[in-house]
Order: C-alpha cells, then sequence, then structure tokens
C-alpha cells in the first residue's frame, strides 16, 4: 500500500475515487461513487428520481395521506363536485368518491404492476439472452426463433388476447405484460453477452475449470445488468401505459378498485362537462410515465461506459 493511500481516510472522495483499490468492497463503492457523480450532475434525472421517490412514498403512506375513502362515495352530497370543493382537493366522480384519495391509493396498484412485472420478466430474458449468446449453435438459434415469435406480435394486442384468455384482473393484467416484455431484454443480454463470450477473462476463467452455468451466473450476467437495468426503467413508463389500457377496456383491475385507467374509463362519458374525473387520473399518469423516462435518460448517461473517462 502506498502512503498516499494509507493517508486517506476510509469512505472519504478521495478513498473512493482512488486508481489503486486494495479491495473489492474499495472498487465497488468508488464505482458507485463515480455512477452517482455522473447521474446527479443530470438535473432531470435528478428530478425523475424524485418522482419516483414521492410515488413510493405515497403508495407506503396511502392510508394515512387520503383523506376520504377511495372506494365508498356520497352519491347525495358529493357527486361530480369540481376541484377545490369542500373537502375535495381534486374533485369528485359520479360515485361521489374523492379523486384524490382514489389516485393516492391507486399509486399502490401502479407499482404492484411495474415492480411485479419487472421481477418476472427481467429475470426471465436476462436468462435467455445470456444463455443464448453463450452457448450458440442450435440453443441460440431455437431461443431467438421463440424471442421473433413474440417480437412479431404488437405488445398490447397480445396483452390483450392473454388477458382476454384468462379472465379481466389485476393478477392476469401483470401476467400478460410480463410475457409480452421479456422479448427485448432477452435481445439486449443476448448482444451484450456475444460481445465478450470469447474475451480473454471467460477463457481464463474456463482454463480454471468454471462450469458453463457457472461462468453465465457469475461473470457474464453481472455484466449485462447495466444495460438491463437501463432498459427496464425506460419500460416502466410503456408498462404503465399498458396497464392502464386493459384497465381502460375493463380487462385490468376491477371495480371497485381505484386503478388509473379505470379511473380514466368511467370519466371518459363526463369529458366535456366534468373534466376533472378523466384529466386528474390522466395527469398522474403523464407525471409516473415522465418520472421513470428522466430516470431512464439518466441511467443510461450514468451507466454508459464511454462517459467513464469524460
Amino acid at each position: 500500500m502506498s502512503v498516499l493511500q494509507a493517508s486517506e481516510k476510509p469512505y472519504s472522495r478521495e478513498w473512493l475515487l482512488s486508481e489503486q483499490p486494495t479491495s473489492r468492497h474499495q472498487a465497488r463503492l468508488g464505482r458507485a461513487y463515480v455512477i452517482w457523480r455522473r447521474f446527479s450532475a443530470n438535473r432531470l434525472a435528478l428530478a425523475g428520481l424524485g418522482i419516483i421517490l414521492l410515488l413510493i412514498l405515497v403508495a407506503i403512506f396511502a392510508d394515512v395521506l387520503a383523506p376520504h375513502n377511495p372506494v365508498q362515495g356520497d352519491l347525495r352530497n358529493s357527486r361530480l363536485l369540481p376541484p377545490s370543493s369542500a373537502g375535495y382537493l381534486l374533485g369528485t366522480d359520479d360515485q361521489g368518491r374523492d379523486i384524490l384519495s382514489r389516485l393516492i391509493h391507486g399509486s399502490r396498484l401502479t407499482l404492484f404492476v411495474v415492480v411485479l412485472v419487472a421481477i418476472i420478466a427481467a429475470p426471465v430474458g436476462l436468462i435467455i439472452g445470456t444463455v443464448s449468446g453463450y452457448a450458440g449453435g442450435w440453443v441460440d438459434a431455437v431461443l431467438m426463433r421463440i424471442t421473433d415469435i413474440f417480437l412479431a406480435f404488437p405488445k398490447l394486442v397480445l396483452a390483450l388476447a392473454l388477458v382476454a384468455a384468462l379472465g379481466p384482473g389485476i393478477e392476469n393484467a401483470v401476467l400478460a405484460i410480463a410475457v409480452t416484455s421479456w422479448p427485448p431484454y432477452a435481445r439486449i443480454a443476448r448482444a451484450e453477452t456475444m460481445t465478450f463470450r470469447n474475451s480473454e477473462f471467460i477463457s481464463a476463467v474456463k482454463l480454471m475449470g468454471a462450469s458453463p452455468f457457472r461462468i453465465i451466473l457469475r461473470h457474464v450476467m453481472p455484466l449485462c445488468l447495466s444495460s438491463l437495468i437501463v432498459r427496464v426503467t425506460l419500460d416502466m413508463a410503456g408498462i404503465i401505459l399498458t396497464a392502464a389500457g386493459l384497465g381502460f377496456l375493463g380487462l385490468g383491475a376491477q371495480p371497485p378498485l381505484p386503478e388509473w385507467g379505470a379511473m380514466i374509463a368511467s370519466g371518459r362519458r363526463f369529458i366535456l362537462d366534468q373534466w376533472w374525473v378523466a384529466a386528474m387520473p390522466g395527469a398522474a399518469i403523464l407525471i409516473v410515465s415522465l418520472g421513470f423516462n428522466l430516470l431512464g435518460d439518466g441511467l443510461r448517461d450514468a451507466l454508459d461506459p464511454k462517459e467513464a473517462g469524460q
């Protein structure tokens, strides 16, 4: 250890940015710090991160934040009240239910869909893509032809067909969206794997006796995670819109659940006179989708290896 490194305090800026890390822990923390510096330099990315963190907090504390019951209304006294009415900041719907409370509780359904789709689709795409790219030959041909079959169908049309076959419901909608979302992740993972499957460090690992399963799991998949994380984040807006589209058509979350797409569907009858019934959930979808897009753009720039030398 050099005298300079010995004088550096652990977790200080100089320690994190050291060009000669003394441990894997220091190297990992240093890389994370560099990525955060590049990410935080993008103000729009920070705005997107703030929107997503706010969405998560609202979903966690929905029971505390919601001023009214999201599924019970007052038809006699509170039907179709405009925004800023007494006790109803965003107005009420045709059932006398507070729109703000329904939006707050609907954030839980939005996160439920986004998280489950990411948990299901991303690992499936990562496994198929890395196995296909590393194995090559007939394995690659079979897996990629299956991927091409799924890519041949428009995502929303395929999701509609699957939900129609499985039956309406939020769980079936999540499964349908996940089934239609994994092929692009498989393509990205395959392309990443093929760039370094014949590299020297993979050959060194083979000479040490590592099995193909261990090579893929411990050495190939981690190298594909950066690109996959960026693509998943950018796809979140599309996932939200697909879920809202299924809810709008009555194939997603069923009443009286406060799903944003279903709220727009119920408010389209009043779009000319009581515009807020459909506009408020539409604005929520717009803001959250924008937040995920801004976050994805920031992660793409921060995780880009070409930015490391700049």
